[in-house]
């Protein structure tokens, strides 16, 4: 069985791509990267395509038509690798807000630590994070807060995209029944595993805002996760999870 897969979803990202990918070969394990495009007009896909001959075997792509939400790139990601047998499967961004030497001490918590789903957290030791305008450091902050009273869960970053799946976790919960496509898309996921019995450990990291490159996040963002874990919590009461140790979907 392959170790670990690093899932990177795309939209223009032609000034980071090369280099986050060479970051994260650099590193002292033998990760493997997926790059999801969603039809990147910049060429970010001929870039990664070009360093293919160069990563043989360790750099896989799939070209997607158009924006088609971060959701389901990720679903696409996770089947895709549940199919080639990784037993670590992760969420990273392209922009270095997520510093890839993280990524070991995110498969650390899952491969030796018993987490079943390690959360690079912004918000666990206090507030982590680097060059984001006070407003939506605050935002994003006090969205976690919301998430954990309405949800329950005692996750501090409720809202992190950088992570770090044990297989049993995407082989258990049904990924065709989750909902959200946007970043509420990160707070269903975390929602699902928690009530599917799985072990959730927070690694703190220092979140950085991206140097190069545009930001997809708006102020719409916030509103789907306001309004979607409304949604989510109501929709629960309604509905068996499938536990940890059942590997089935319902």
């Amino acid at each position: 069985m392959n170790d670990g897969v690093v899932i990177i979803p795309t939209y223009n990202e032609k000034e980071n791509i090369e280099s986050i990918i060479k970051a994260v070969f650099s590193l002292p394990k033998d990760f493997h990267i997926l790059i999801i495009d969603d039809g990147s007009p910049d060429g970010t896909a001929s870039i990664v395509k070009n360093l293919q001959s160069e990563f043989t075997n360790r750099l896989h792509i799939i070209e997607r038509e158009g924006k088609q939400g971060l959701g389901t790139a990720y679903i696409t990601g996770f089947k895709w690798a549940l199919k080639n047998g990784y037993e670590y499967i992760f969420e990273m961004d392209a922009d270095f807000s997520h510093n890839p030497q993280d990524l070991l001490k995110l498969h650390k918590a899952c491969s030796e630590e018993g987490a079943d789903l390690s959360i690079g957290s912004r918000y666990v030791t206090g507030v982590n994070v680097v060059n984001w305008p006070i407003g939506r450091v605050l935002m994003s902050y006090f969205a976690s807060i919301y998430v954990q009273i309405v949800t329950g869960m005692k996750i501090a970053d409720t809202t992190a995209g950088f992570k770090c799946y044990r297989r049993e976790v995407l082989e258990t919960i049904h990924l065709d029944n989750i909902k959200f496509k946007g970043y509420a898309f990160q707070i269903e996921m975390k929602y699902t595993t928690y009530k599917c019995g799985f072990n959730i450990k927070e690694v703190p990291i220092i979140f950085i805002n991206r140097v190069l490159g545009v930001s997809k996040m708006n102020g719409g963002i916030f509103g789907e996760a306001i309004f979607g874990v409304i949604r989510l919590k109501l929709r629960s009461l309604f509905k068996e999870y499938p536990q940890k140790g059942s590997i089935s979907c319902h």
